[in-house]
């Protein structure tokens, strides 16, 4: 079990989520105060629950759908920083500091590069993913990297010899 949410929490921006979700909630909190101070703020406090309630969904989306994270991200950036404006400066500046540490924290996570591991592959071959170390190539026909940086610039800046055509007569 513990396992599993481990694995299920690293596969999200889990922690950008959760700041989201904290600065939503604490925007929307205040101006959801005793009806006498609600009705005291007027039409002033919707703006502010509604920004609460689309920072709080950003925030379930970068959990549960990681793929939409770059919308996520920008879209819980702006509405915390519209906050700072239109809601009590922000939930007084914590849910904006909140919403813009979670919305960067959403929009800069990456999801983790597959393991490689000396597994075979599907067609069997353990060398067919390419091994630098024992200088194999990968299936598409690509030769692994060697050498160092200035041989790899000067190999580049080298003119190729031109390749005789089928039917050229030299």
């Amino acid at each position: 079990m513990l396992l599993s949410w481990r694995r299920w929490r690293k596969g999200r921006p889990f922690w950008g989520g959760l700041a989201a979700v904290l600065a939503g909630v604490e925007i929307c909190a205040l101006p959801l105060a005793p009806l006498k101070i609600m009705l005291q703020q007027g039409i002033a406090g919707i703006p502010s629950v509604l920004m609460g309630l689309v920072m709080i969904v950003m925030g379930l989306s970068a959990w549960f759908a990681p793929h939409y994270r770059g919308m996520a991200g920008v879209l819980t950036v702006l509405c915390a920083a519209a906050a700072l404006v239109m809601s009590n400066l922000g939930g007084f500046l914590l849910g904006t500091v909140l919403g813009i540490l979670g919305g960067s924290m959403i929009f800069a996570w990456q999801p983790a590069a597959p393991a490689e591991s000396g597994a075979p592959t599907a067609s069997g071959d353990p060398t067919a993913s390419g091994d630098p170390e024992n200088g194999t190539t990968p299936a598409n026909g690509t030769a692994p990297e060697t050498g160092t940086a200035p041989e790899a610039a000067a190999a580049a800046e080298a003119p190729a010899a031109p390749t005789p055509l089928e039917g050229d007569p030299r």
